[in-house]
């Protein structure tokens, strides 16, 4: 009988509610596993006497992205962790989308500026400014060129507390034709799910988001799964990937590009598609068992 921690954060106002661990938790109990919700900085969590500890909703990262990645290196010293520490490292810095790029993954154009660095601001398209290191739009926001002063004011609020800022032209497609989200698990696309517009003009960048509005399924094209899957195979140590969930846009030419990739804690949407859960509860206890 495996042992598996589904990991997760406290709960806290910043945070939102995962509701799919309590179901997963539950779905992996009925078929054989001993499963549990386990907080990631608990220093009570014994993650040696797991099988496998599965990141599932540690939304509170970003805040502690170090702290985290240190964790996660420690944890995969004692037990198997998934997605494992290298992968986890790699992707909890979105600079990872110029290693996409760099791999011929079609990807947003991004341009990075670190604490220090003058981020240079686009002066004739609309952009957005986020940090390289968040989640659910946090200390992200949409900008026109004529909003140039209160986009400075924010990457210097970012930059005085640690995050490098980036900067991408804003996808216009995104308010017509939304933004995709294709999950993968245990190597095979699972499903895939469609939101609205995250960022709307005039929203702070200290504002909560609401992360994903107007989630429906989806159904990707063959362009769209071609896409995610070239990302997926740039990815360091792709073959120890459990999940992955790949964001896609369509860009000026109309082609899907790559948005973001979420290796480490995505959203599974279980709750909006139910029918996969029994083949995330069998690819779990498949991995808890070594298979």
């Amino acid at each position: 009988m495996p042992r598996i921690a589904l990991v997760t954060c406290r709960p806290g106002p910043r945070v939102s509610e995962d509701r799919d661990l309590p179901v997963l938790v539950r779905a992996l109990e009925e078929a054989g596993a001993r499963a549990s919700a386990e907080v990631w900085d608990d220093d009570g969590a014994d993650w040696g006497s797991f099988d496998l500890a599965v990141l599932r909703s540690t939304w509170d990262y970003s805040w502690r992205a170090d702290e985290f990645t240190a964790w996660a290196g420690k944890c995969g010293e004692v037990t198997r962790l998934a997605n494992p520490a290298g992968v986890v490292r790699w992707n909890t810095d979105k600079r990872y989308l110029g290693d996409l790029a760099a791999a011929g993954v079609p990807t947003v154009p991004t341009r990075y500026a670190s604490p220090g660095e003058a981020p240079g601001l686009p002066g004739d398209h609309e952009y957005v400014v986020k940090p390289t290191s968040g989640a659910g739009a946090r200390f992200a926001a949409r900008y026109t060129p004529d909003e140039h002063a209160t986009a400075v004011r924010q990457v210097e609020r970012m930059h005085a507390e640690g995050f490098t800022a980036m900067v991408q032209p804003y996808v216009r497609s995104i308010d017509t034709a939304g933004e995709r989200a294709l999950q993968f698990f245990g190597g095979r696309l699972l499903h895939a799910s469609r939101k609205g517009a995250v960022l709307t003009p005039g929203t702070p960048y200290d504002e909560r988001k609401v992360a994903h509005p107007g989630l429906e399924p989806w159904t990707p094209a063959p362009a769209e799964l071609a896409v995610a899957e070239s990302a997926l195979a740039a990815v360091p140590d792709a073959a120890e990937l459990l999940y992955a969930r790949v964001d896609l846009v369509d860009g000026e030419d109309g082609r899907p590009r790559v948005m973001e990739l979420e290796l480490v804690e995505p959203n599974l949407f279980l709750w909006l598609h139910e029918r996969s859960l029994p083949r995330v509860v069998e690819a779990v206890i498949d991995a808890a068992s070594g298979r």
